[in-house]
């Protein structure tokens, strides 16, 4: 008995330890992060990255997001900094809201009053509502293996009526409106709702192509040749005229400089975190998805979401 006692003493210890080592490595991680401010800067650089939403994703073990919020107050501080001549937006993102993705876009574009020179670098994926910001700047660059295009709107989600009948469980459906529950998935969808959510979707990808259009200078018949849903590789994109030019960094500094007619020296600009937010994305990333982790991803698709 003495001797187990002794083994649960010894394994708390260690335990405690390695908790004391874990946390003061992530502190030191940061600290060495931080580095020195970069005080000579013409360029920002505004990261794209990860689904584009309204809010900010605050979960702890919650995947990188890009929320509109945040960008916008970011591209508000760039371009009212008199150093800032031109923005990258460095794009790595699948696409998003439909809202989220239009709320960026029309920031972006208003940057055309102040003389700011915008480019989209597309690194690995540029796709979807991604694109369409992508699209609104004033220059594409994207890697010749990256995914680009994918001009299109989705609502699709798992049904759980079948499941359901064979555990006997029934859903009582009270609503005040024919269409209030339309797109929950404890019951088929009639022919008429499908048709109702289907306008919808069409809708939103008319607006889709025809912000595309506009952007890039395309006729909407060529814009809507390409509006199928497909994705396109880098090299595919910059010979139907979704794309600029292709290639990385370099490329994009050498555009900025042909621009604003100087050396670009870049500065990236991101949403200043407090303590306690680093020490928890330092964990986060440092650990295992469990929690709300793997509950998300169980039950992501149990309710019709339209995304572009």
């Amino acid at each position: 008995m003495k001797q187990e006692y002794n083994n649960k003493k010894k394994f708390w210890i260690m335990f405690l330890i390695l908790g004391i080592l874990f946390f003061f490595s992530i502190i030191i991680s940061l600290i060495i992060k931080s580095g020195e401010p970069i005080t000579e800067y013409n360029t920002a650089i505004i990261s794209i990255n990860g689904p584009i939403t309204v809010d900010e994703n605050n979960g702890w073990f919650a995947d990188s997001t890009t929320s509109s919020t945040t960008t916008i107050e970011l591209i508000d501080k760039a371009s009212k900094d008199l150093k800032v001549k031109a923005i990258i937006f460095e794009i790595n993102s699948p696409g998003g809201s439909p809202v989220a993705t239009d709320e960026i876009a029309v920031k972006i574009k208003s940057l055309k009053d102040k003389n700011i020179t915008t480019v989209a670098w597309i690194r690995e994926t540029g796709a979807s509502g991604a694109y369409w910001i992508a699209s609104s700047t004033d220059h594409i660059i994207a890697n010749r293996m990256s995914i680009v295009g994918s001009i299109g709107v989705f609502g699709s989600y798992i049904e759980w009526y079948g499941l359901m009948d064979i555990y006997n469980v029934t859903y009582k459906r009270l609503v005040s409106g024919e269409y209030k529950d339309t797109g929950v998935p404890f019951r088929p969808m009639t022919e008429k709702e499908e048709l109702y959510i289907q306008s919808k979707l069409d809708k939103l990808h008319d607006f889709f192509i025809r912000a595309v259009a506009e952007n890039r200078n395309m006729s909407y018949a060529e814009v809507k040749i390409l509006a199928t849903g497909e994705i396109f590789l880098g090299s595919e994109a910059v010979n139907n005229g979704l794309v600029d030019e292709l290639g990385s960094e370099q490329q994009v500094l050498d555009y900025i400089e042909s621009q604003i007619g100087e050396k670009p020296i870049t500065k990236r600009f991101f949403r200043e975190k407090s303590f306690f937010e680093s020490i928890m994305e330092a964990i986060n990333k440092n650990s295992f998805y469990m929690g709300q982790g793997i509950g998300d991803r169980l039950f992501v698709n149990t309710k019709m979401r339209i995304m572009t």
